[in-house]
């Protein structure tokens, strides 16, 4: 069994428990990150789970935590690297950035001498992702908007598209790779990463979080991780996969109180309406109609909103995939 070393430990077989102990809060309490790696006797790749970059997020947390209680993280080959929780503080006090006021996401690959949200980046990129080949990053969508179960990978990556199908949900967006992401960062260094997005901030969402797991468990048998045959059996993949080339979100052309009438899912022809937007006082009520025709992979679901917020995303470019 070859060497495997994290923070500074020898991984052996079965499950060891680290912490990324890297800074305190104000009050000089210690806050560790922890790191559940589980270890077979067999060789094989090594796929990391993270949740948590955003501390709102706190779907990605509930299916990383489920993952690792039911035993899924325990591979018959290779390793399984879980870190349910990358940003405690946020997590505690339930918002999505960093206490330094920084997006966690926006700040990799980080630096040892940088700001509090860089710290923490650049420990995950130095002293985790090395290790790594293979990564789900699980988030949800922010500010009350609604994301349906869906896979972003890059579209060039032939292996990604790969994974992204063999997850298994109704969605396969090709997602642009934003700048000092966690994704683009694991990238450059040659690991291959899917992002995971299903569901809203502050929200957990049982159907969300099982199609994840599932998802998770299929990537897994995929690389030879663990056989997941019998848990698969009556937990088929979905019938119908969309491969999102292009998407946009539609927005408001008026401030007020916002209905819904189509569901995330589904498909909407262009002129279709999708909502309405009324005043609270009874003078006026506008519908909102579709300027595409496509899918709707994400929905805001705050019940007041402004002239120029987004309401629904929609694919506008999209195939069935093969």
């Amino acid at each position: 069994m070859k060497s495997l070393q994290i923070l500074g430990k020898d991984i052996g077989v079965g499950k060891t428990v680290l912490s990324l102990d890297i800074a305190k809060l104000h009050t000089r309490t210690s806050l560790e990150v922890p790191v559940i790696i589980e270890r077979s006797a067999v060789d094989g790749p090594v796929l990391l789970l993270l949740a948590g970059i955003h501390g709102d997020e706190v779907n990605g947390v509930e299916i990383v935590r489920q993952i690792i209680s039911k035993k899924i993280s325990k591979p018959t080959s290779g390793t399984v690297i879980c870190i349910p929780v990358v940003n405690v503080f946020g997590f505690l006090n339930q918002t999505r950035d960093f206490p330094d006021g920084r997006d966690l996401n926006r700040t990799f690959p980080g630096s040892a001498k940088g700001s509090l949200a860089g710290r923490f980046a650049h420990a995950i990129m130095h002293d985790i992702v090395p290790h790594v080949d293979y990564c789900i990053d699980f988030h949800t969508g922010s500010s009350s908007r609604f994301n349906y179960a869906q896979v972003r990978m890059d579209g060039e990556d032939k292996e990604c598209i790969a994974l992204a199908k063999i997850f298994g949900v109704k969605f396969v967006i090709d997602a642009p790779i934003r700048d000092k992401s966690f994704r683009k960062s694991a990238s450059i260094l040659g690991k291959k990463v899917l992002l995971f997005e299903g569901g809203k901030d502050h929200h957990l969402d049982k159907e969300v979080t099982r199609q994840a797991i599932n998802g998770t468990m299929r990537v897994m048998q995929y690389l030879g991780l663990r056989d997941f045959s019998k848990e698969l059996e009556a937990k088929p993949a979905s019938k119908e996969q969309i491969y999102v080339r292009k998407s946009t979100w539609l927005r408001a052309n008026h401030s007020g109180m916002y209905r819904r009438v189509v569901s995330i899912g589904q498909k909407v022809e262009k002129g279709d309406t999708i909502g309405s937007i009324s005043d609270p006082y009874g003078d006026f009520e506008k519908k909102v109609k579709s300027t595409y025709t496509g899918y709707i992979i994400g929905s805001n679901h705050s019940p007041i909103v402004n002239q120029g917020d987004a309401l629904v995303h929609v694919s506008t470019t999209h195939e069935e995939m093969m």
